[in-house]
């Protein structure tokens, strides 16, 4: 069973002058809960299988390669396992995280992103989902995974698409967090030494609950890749890493304090005084 923490913050104390802009943090993360209720329903296995058609297009097999799903890439992890030398499921702190895979030993980790565990240079695939619109500093973030991507390693990354209907229903999960467009994706990613590639685009049908209305997902995806492909659902943008520019190294502390949550800490009583 996984050890869960409980997530504390060292706040520096700081006087802020009127004229300096807001500092903001990331969204509250999706609970691990709602994640696995959403991709057990009719509508998140359908969800799934747009996602998945997607990814298909930009990643055919990994042969022999080292693969870390990042946030809740769980429904996804599957379809490449297989080919790949070991794969591994890294589930954000402020998520929680789920046992994987069923029926065997599991490649669950529950960690912060912008403090991997993992040594440099050490991993050849990222796939993110459900992890960069909850990020508390997304720069940080994609530098950290920049640290441990191997030369030439690539990125996938799979957002909430700004634009799209997803982004502004609360009922699925990618309703939740930061939503994105395609080039504030693409700023951020050169920003942080990614280069991106290839590009691609999923649910492009609405989120509806409606049997009828998931019954012509079919056709809702084949009208909309033709007509509306700026109006998906979610934007996924595959990324390498890049190698020609270097990164400013600075040390910074840990702004993470581990508490276990089930730790007992013990009452006083008058016995024991």
């Amino acid at each position: 069973m996984p050890l869960y923490f409980q997530l504390g913050m060292n706040v520096e104390a700081a006087v802020l002058k009127s004229n300096h802009p807001l500092i903001t943090f990331g969204a509250m993360h999706a609970d691990i809960v709602d994640l696995r209720q959403f991709y057990h329903s009719d509508l998140g296995r359908i969800a799934e299988q747009s996602i998945v058609m997607a990814l298909s297009s930009l990643w055919v097999k990994l042969p022999q390669e080292r693969l870390v799903g990042i946030g809740y890439a769980v429904p996804f992890l599957d379809r490449f396992r297989t080919d790949t030398e070991r794969t591994f499921a890294f589930m954000p702190a402020g998520q929680g995280a789920v046992n994987w895979p069923m029926g065997s030993l599991s490649s669950t980790a529950l960690i912060f992103d912008e403090e991997l565990p993992l040594p440099d240079s050490s991993i050849d695939r990222v796939l993110m989902v459900h992890s960069l619109e909850f990020a508390e500093s997304p720069r940080e973030t994609l530098k950290e995974l920049w640290r441990v991507l191997a030369p030439g390693g690539r990125l996938i990354i799979v957002v909430p698409n700004r634009r799209g209907v997803w982004a502004r229903m609360e009922h699925t999960p990618f309703g939740s967090g930061r939503p994105y467009s395609r080039g504030q994706l693409t700023h951020l990613l050169r920003e942080t030494n990614f280069t991106p590639g290839a590009t691609a685009e999923a649910l492009l049908f609405p989120p509806s609950k409606l049997r009828t209305m998931m019954r012509l997902r079919g056709a809702f995806e084949r009208v909309g890749r033709a007509l509306w492909p700026a109006f998906s659902g979610v934007i996924i943008v595959e990324a390498q890493k890049r190698l020609y520019q270097g990164l400013p190294v600075a040390a910074r502390a840990s702004r993470r304090v581990f508490v276990p949550v089930l730790s007992p800490h013990g009452v006083p009583t008058t016995r024991s005084r």
